[in-house]
């Protein structure tokens, strides 16, 4: 507890209660209902679809070729989703850094601790694999994209949700674990 006459930074430095009891209602969940994981990646997930099948539908003004449409799709998908999730973390990271750097840094370093692994697994083996297979093996290539991302996208929460928890669970999310760039990034 604050007081008026006590300064900001002391405020700031103070540390957090030690168990849940101190810290009463506020304290998330240990465990997460699958309203937390569509709130937090459907947004992300439109736009990233979005940016797919744009993508993918413009490479057919050029090429038949379904690798082609494939790597079309997947490029436009991977900037919609990830910058609506950067500025999704970077809301998150605001409140807990103390300069916009910081949070910067942070959604930096959580962005690649959420989704590096599943990126490089995603990137260079599931999601081409799936795009290829269902722009082949369906007549439309639209519907085909929409087949290879659901495949894709099972195998890549499942390891995003996976780093998430973690990374909640080790103090990376909240502050209260230091992360290797903040010493950089301040």
């Amino acid at each position: 507890m604050s007081t008026i006459d006590q300064p900001l930074a002391t405020i700031a430095t103070m540390s957090p209660p030690a168990d849940k009891a101190q810290m009463g209602t506020d304290a998330a969940p240990r465990r997460r209902g699958i309203a937390f994981w569509v709130v937090r990646y459907l947004p992300a997930e439109i736009a990233g679809t979005a940016a797919m099948v744009v993508g993918g539908l413009l490479a057919t003004l050029w090429t038949d070729a379904a690798a082609l449409i494939a790597v079309a799709a997947l490029f436009g998908e991977i900037i919609g989703f990830y910058a609506v999730l950067a500025v999704t973390i970077y809301i998150e990271q605001a409140p807990v850094s103390t300069t916009w750097r910081r949070a910067v840094g942070r959604t930096a370093v959580l962005l690649v601790a959420e989704f590096g692994a599943a990126e490089l697994l995603d990137t260079f083996l599931v999601r081409p694999a799936a795009l290829v297979l269902g722009v082949w093996l369906l007549p439309d290539p639209l519907w085909g994209m929409l087949a290879g991302k659901v495949a894709a996208d099972i195998v890549f929460y499942a390891v995003a949700a996976g780093a998430f928890t973690l990374t909640a669970k080790t103090g990376l999310r909240d502050g209260r674990r230091p992360t290797s760039l903040q010493a950089v990034v301040t």
